[in-house]
């Protein structure tokens, strides 16, 4: 079957579908489409009629995308216009989460499937609220109960809904806790080796010892009078009384 003739089916059920849908399910509904009995779609034509699809809405002038997300594609719209197609539809783009509702789903989506009191030993806390509000928010689900714990309780796992809110196709694509951990201590590292730095360089220009070389040169001069050097035999002696003898040579004769 030539991958042109079944391009524009592909998209179309991309674009009318309310959930997103795997290769697989496409694969399946082309083919149901149209009836092929003998010319069927095959799983590798279909994947190269969504590279094809994608390749064409990664253009500028296109302002949504085909994106693998939520555990299969879907069109959605570029990160460019968010807060545009935001205002349609108010707080529902808005999915805001508390710190305590993103803690419980952070321990859910890597402990999953878990108990309510299994998050409550790794928080500290009662999470009956937080738990409720990532059920209404769609973000997790219950996933059946615990059959082998006393009481049989309900246990949880993270939903397709939270997958597509954080863009990936499984659980298993989420950042491992390790390199988590391990970015955070190389931050640390940076940080604290900055502020060292900067205290090193403040002790080395101490403040109480001022720079010779800009210390201003002092004149205690009296402004317009000359100063010259003085010399033994150029100083000042002491005035003498005259002596009546040297008055009298001075007296001028009658």
């Amino acid at each position: 079957m030539d991958i042109s003739q079944i391009i524009p089916h592909i998209e179309a059920l991309i674009f009318a579908s309310e959930k997103a849908l795997t290769s697989e399910e496409l694969t399946e509904l082309v083919n149901n489409a149209l009836g092929f009995i003998e010319d069927r779609a095959s799983q590798e034509q279909v994947d190269a009629a969504i590279e094809g699809i994608c390749e064409k809405y990664d253009a500028e002038f296109y302002p949504f995308e085909v994106k693998q997300s939520g555990g299969g594609w879907q069109f959605l719209t570029k990160r460019l216009y968010y807060k545009t197609v935001a205002q349609l539809n108010g707080d529902k783009f808005l999915k805001r989460l508390s710190t305590a509702a993103l803690e419980t789903l952070a321990i859910i989506a890597y402990k999953q499937p878990i108990t309510k009191s299994e998050i409550e030993a790794i928080r500290g806390v009662n999470c009956d609220y937080a738990v409720q509000k990532l059920l209404e928010k769609d973000l997790i689900i219950i996933a059946g109960r615990r059959e082998d714990a006393v009481g049989h309780p309900l246990i949880y796992n993270t939903s397709k809904s939270f997958m597509d809110y954080f863009g990936i196709n499984s659980p298993a694509e989420l950042p491992k806790i390790s390199e988590v951990m391990m970015e955070e201590l190389v931050q640390a590292t940076i940080v604290g080796a900055a502020t060292v730095s900067d205290e090193t360089e403040a002790t080395d220009a101490d403040p109480m010892v001022p720079d010779q070389d800009k210390m201003p040169e002092t004149n205690d001069t009296v402004p317009g009078v000359t100063e010259e050097p003085l010399t033994p035999d150029a100083a000042p002696t002491p005035d003498t009384p005259t002596a009546p003898e040297d008055a009298a040579k001075q007296t001028p004769e009658a």
